[in-house]
């Protein structure tokens, strides 16, 4: 069986590549020859990316984007098949038995998403499969409404990473066999993660807390953050601070410091998928940027699922805050990787070997 996966070719972003990976291993551990349809930013050669750096040289002579981190993202893209053209909304994919859009916010709007491609128009709707596709918001704007309606009732199969998905489609669609699925990077075990980790050489402490925070960091935080450092004599390693030597770390690294991290601090959902994954004691902050969007609901939702509510951090670190007992998360989350491994078998037609 041939598949190709649509998804947003983002090569700046830990969550985007770590989820790509985690479909491809998916759809081949089905025996299933699985490539993914190069279709917006990607890229994938250290050429590419130079050109990249380039067109984003500013005023002052300097560039915004990070040579060895571009060059570390680029490494980790070696562990995904792409296809070797871009596809359009004029491709013909006849090659393929099924093509997979997800998982990340393919339909989100606001992003530019919910074209041609991501709504699959370029295969008969006998070959769609939606996989832990999230439109990122509420609602869609009602001049989307009639079309994305009237392609998503032909999909063969559908399932999204949120509640709030299911119900769109509902609205849209009428369809009532939507499946909510966790998102695809907890669907590979810590083992199968540890294949494509790698330590990063600016590494040189065994002990330190992860700071990873895409909104902003108050001094208080940062006070209480870095006196349970000097406490427990750990480094402080904020990932994206891109003053910071870690910045440069790609996906590789990354894992690699949520898997051996004294503690994680975070407002970021793959952070803290990641280090449930690891089994690293982990606090969620809530995002304080205001010009960002929210991720407090997502994680919500998370926390919520996996019986992880008092993982959230409301102002002191306390020592029990250093230990953590995933026991019942983790016999949730098999339950969750077999709900949707029922999902792939039927959207493929896969018949069990039994």
């Amino acid at each position: 069986m041939r598949t190709g996966t649509i998804t947003i070719n983002d090569n700046n972003n830990y969550g985007n590549r770590l989820q790509n990976y985690a479909v491809q291993y998916k759809l081949q551990e089905l025996n299933n020859k699985s490539i993914t349809l190069k279709n917006d930013g990607y890229s994938n050669t250290k050429k590419l990316y130079l050109l990249r750096i380039l067109k984003n040289r500013n005023n002052k002579g300097t560039y915004s984007i990070n040579i060895n981190r571009a060059s570390n993202f680029a490494q980790f893209n070696k562990n995904i098949k792409f296809s070797d053209k871009k596809v359009t909304a004029y491709s013909k994919l006849k090659e393929y038995d099924y093509v997979v859009t997800g998982s990340d916010q393919v339909w989100n709007p606001t992003f530019g998403r919910l074209r041609d491609v991501d709504l699959l128009t370029i295969v008969p709707g006998n070959k769609r499969i939606a996989f832990s596709a999230s439109f990122g918001v509420n609602d869609i704007p009602d001049k989307l409404k009639p079309k994305v309606a009237k392609e998503l009732s032909k999909f063969k199969a559908i399932s999204v990473r949120e509640d709030r998905g299911k119900e769109i489609v509902e609205e849209l669609t009428g369809r009532k066999d939507v499946e909510v699925l966790v998102d695809p990077t907890m669907l590979l075990t810590a083992e199968e993660w540890d294949k494509v980790s790698k330590k990063p050489k600016m590494l040189k402490t065994d002990k330190y807390i992860l700071n990873y925070f895409l909104g902003d960091l108050s001094d208080e935080r940062r006070k209480e953050i870095d006196r349970v450092a000097k406490e427990n004599n750990c480094e402080v390693i904020n990932i994206l601070d891109k003053n910071s030597p870690f910045y440069e770390c790609g996906p590789s690294e990354f894992l690699y410091l949520e898997k051996n991290a004294f503690l994680i601090c975070t407002d970021s959902f793959h952070s803290c998928v990641f280090a449930i994954l690891y089994n690293t004691p982990f606090l969620v902050f809530d995002r304080e940027q205001k010009n960002l969007v929210s991720m407090n609901s997502r994680l919500d939702t998370l926390l919520s699922k996996f019986k992880l509510e008092n993982r959230r951090c409301n102002g002191k670190i306390t020592k029990k805050d250093l230990i953590c007992d995933y026991k019942e998360t983790h016999k949730i989350l098999e339950k969750e990787r077999i709900k949707a491994d029922k999902f792939l078998r039927k959207a493929l037609d896969i018949k069990d070997s039994d």
